[in-house]
């Protein structure tokens, strides 16, 4: 953009360092597109087009006229994830009020640290036997948890290991904040709030798929935006860019950047169909002061940025254009179109869980001579 390019897409060939799920590996497509002089609108209108023609073209289905737009502050305090599965209600619910001043030790504890302790109803109490409800507390830990509170909801009874620890008050405030009804279940999780939320999100999407809630039969497009800046790294004891160091900060957040940058946020947006994250983008950083302030926050200093980025710096110091840009994942979006369950089974030479490559039997042991001329070790540790 900075050499005068108006706009321009690209098909890219991209390697990430990531766990294999089924929706993602290591090895991937993307179709990039960039833009100079637009805002977050220009580029979400784009996108926007681009996915109605696909889905018009290629499955005679269109979408409603207004796509939603979340902020990620809603998205995951109300449905547990920064790519939000809209097609069913279970909607968490904060309850730490409720229990401020609890005599639960747990929960008292998890206040007394700046946790939350947040909820989520289920209906068909039935299908929560006691061996149903062991899997599903083994289940969040796996996302962060470290227990699972459940109560079965009857006419004038709540009742579960936990429920001899709540006052009368505390009882009834919870039937009132949830609107139980007999035959409900109530999921509690209480901790730090990003592993509480998203392992309540996780649980809340594992119970649409068991209880057949989400209606596949419908597409929802959704944007999520104001997504934070910056996240604390606490083993590299800094702060590291949530989506790169280019991104561009909100403007009424510029003062707040060295003073608060937790509460920084970014210029940042999500295109999520179905509750799958399909494309994602942000305005650039366009100005040089502002991009070393922000280069410093991530604790790069001037030598550092210079040897690592000193080619950006030096272009943006001849002026360069408000630009923005987004992503499409080629193979996602491949695989949802194509009512595929797996990645795998759209992309070309896939990879397996181990990530290799079957078609060459790649990674391989790489001989020491080649190591040697490249100037590389390899590191056992």
């Amino acid at each position: 953009m900075i050499s005068g390019f108006d706009r321009y897409f690209q098909i890219v060939r991209c390697f990430r360092d990531e766990d294999l799920r089924k929706d993602r590996q290591p090895e991937f497509t993307q179709i990039d597109l960039e833009m100079s002089f637009v805002s977050e609108d220009d580029v979400m209108t784009l996108s926007e087009n681009l996915v109605r023609a696909i889905y018009k073209q290629l499955k005679n289905r269109e979408f409603e006229n207004s796509i939603p737009r979340l902020t990620y502050q809603h998205a995951v305090h109300t449905y547990g994830s920064d790519k939000p599965e809209i097609r069913f209600e279970m909607h968490l619910h904060n309850i730490t009020k409720i229990f401020e001043s609890t005599s639960f030790k747990l929960f008292a504890d998890v206040i007394m640290s700046k946790g939350i302790i947040a909820a989520l109803v289920a209906d068909n109490s039935e299908y929560f036997t006691r061996k149903k409800l062991d899997f599903i507390t083994e289940y969040v830990k796996k996302y962060g948890a470290r227990g699972l509170i459940w109560i079965r909801v009857g006419e004038d009874s709540l009742d579960g290991p936990a429920v001899k620890f709540f006052s009368n008050q505390e009882k009834q405030a919870l039937r009132e904040k949830l609107k139980l009804k007999a035959g409900q279940v109530v999921c509690i999780i209480a901790g730090e709030e990003e592993p509480t939320l998203l392992s309540l999100g996780a649980l809340r999407l594992y119970l649409g798929n068991e209880l057949n809630l989400i209606d596949k039969m419908k597409d929802v497009l959704l944007w999520v935006t104001d997504f934070p800046m910056l996240e604390f790294d606490d083993v590299e004891k800094r702060y590291i860019a949530r989506h790169h160091p280019f991104t561009s900060p909100q403007e009424k957040d510029l003062e707040m950047l060295e003073s608060s940058p937790r509460n920084v946020k970014a210029r940042a947006y999500d295109l999520v169909l179905n509750g799958n994250e399909i494309a994602g983008g942000s305005i650039r950083i366009h100005n040089i002061e502002l991009q070393k302030r922000v280069f410093r926050m991530l604790n790069i200093n001037d030598q550092e940025a210079e040897m690592k980025f000193g080619f950006l710096l030096k272009a943006l110091e001849y002026g360069a254009p408000p630009h923005g840009g987004i992503a499409f994942g080629f193979d996602r979006l491949a695989m949802l179109l194509a009512g595929a369950e797996s990645l795998r089974d759209v992309i070309a030479f896939p990879k397996t869980t181990s990530a290799l490559s079957l078609m060459d039997g790649s990674p391989t042991e790489v001989d020491e001579n080649q190591l040697k001329e490249l100037g590389l070790k390899i590191n056992s540790e």
